[in-house]
């Protein structure tokens, strides 16, 4: 049976995203006009609107429901 790896990232969600983004927009620069830019900007686009959001729902301002 395989077993599962467990690992502890060391930067939080906000960074990994952030950096991921950077990186997907680095690479469809090099990239010539097409789907595949096209593909690749829109998963940078995906990556930091969800940093964005993991670091909003972690903001002290966030109040539970009462």
């Amino acid at each position: 049976m395989l077993t599962r790896r467990k690992s502890r990232h060391t930067d939080p969600l906000e960074a990994r995203l952030a950096a991921e983004a950077e990186r997907l927009r680095e690479e469809a620069d090099s990239l010539p006009p097409g789907a595949a830019r096209d593909e690749m900007l829109r998963k940078a686009r995906q990556a930091e609107t969800g940093s964005q959001m993991s670091e909003w729902l972690r903001s002290p301002g966030l109040q539970p429901p009462d």
